[in-house]
């Protein structure tokens, strides 16, 4: 078992009314560092926190959330806890009408979709990237709705420009899978299922599969030649990108 592994449970914040929030910090990276705990928090939607978890997430001092959503699912969800707090808020959905038309025309689901996330909008993408070279932004949140498919592609692209371990990526990937019956269990006992959705279905939407992220992979290393030429052709220099690592690894 590598070592990321056992930091699994170290790595997420199990909150009452949040979840798969957690901590990308404690992957070795190729070149002997390691990423900075504390630095980089990724989650889904934070709008149902409980009083202790307001106070547990204010101790973390995030200074900038950035949120994948779109702005039908802010309007619908909140912004969150955080700005209240103090963090600065950037909206900053990366899926628009237009592309989710194309992604749902044009690919199918899991890994293919992922690629068509930066093929068929690239601006949001660079702007996210351009913030995490500030660094003003740090400790920083990335989030959308479940957590897990966009901010899924946008940690994974990190960690790989970081130059964390291909298999430590994938793995950060699936950590979403870790809280999937204990968030089927609050929606249940809570707010309830979406409409058309039971709990069967409601698991499998709230999981991910492995064989996406490396579909994922698979497809940036074949048509861009890996995650960083894959940010340097949507405008992520490599001043940029080497911001990013000076933010967050520790030497």
């Amino acid at each position: 078992m590598s070592k990321a592994s056992t930091q699994s449970n170290e790595r997420h914040y199990y909150f009452e009314g949040c979840f798969n929030f957690r901590d990308i910090g404690g992957y070795a990276t190729a070149n002997g560092a390691n990423v900075a705990w504390g630095r980089y928090f990724r989650s889904g939607r934070m709008d149902r926190m409980t009083a202790s978890d307001l106070l547990r997430v204010e101790e973390l001092g995030i200074k900038t959330q950035i949120d994948l959503r779109r702005p039908e699912e802010v309007r619908y969800q909140g912004r969150g806890p955080l700005p209240d707090q103090g963090t600065r808020y950037i909206a900053n959905s990366v899926l628009t009408d237009r592309s989710i038309a194309r992604l749902n025309r044009e690919t199918g689901t899991w890994g293919l979709r992922y690629i068509g996330y930066l093929r068929y909008d690239t601006e949001p993408w660079r702007q996210m990237f351009e913030e995490l070279a500030r660094a003003e932004s740090y400790p920083v949140m990335v989030h959308c709705v479940a957590g897990k498919d966009r901010t899924g592609v946008a940690t994974a692209l990190v960690l790989s420009i970081l130059g964390v371990d291909r298999s430590d990526v994938e793995l950060d990937f699936i950590l979403t899978n870790k809280e999937v019956e204990r968030h089927t269990a609050y929606v249940e006992q809570g707010p309830g299922f979406p409409a058309g959705m039971d709990r069967e279905s409601f698991m499998f939407a709230a999981g991910v599969r492995e064989q996406a992220i490396v579909e994922f992979l698979d497809g940036v290393d074949e048509h861009y030649g890996g995650p960083a030429a894959l940010l340097r052709s949507i405008g992520v220099n490599d001043d940029m990108q080497q911001a990013i690592r000076n933010h967050l690894l520790d030497s």
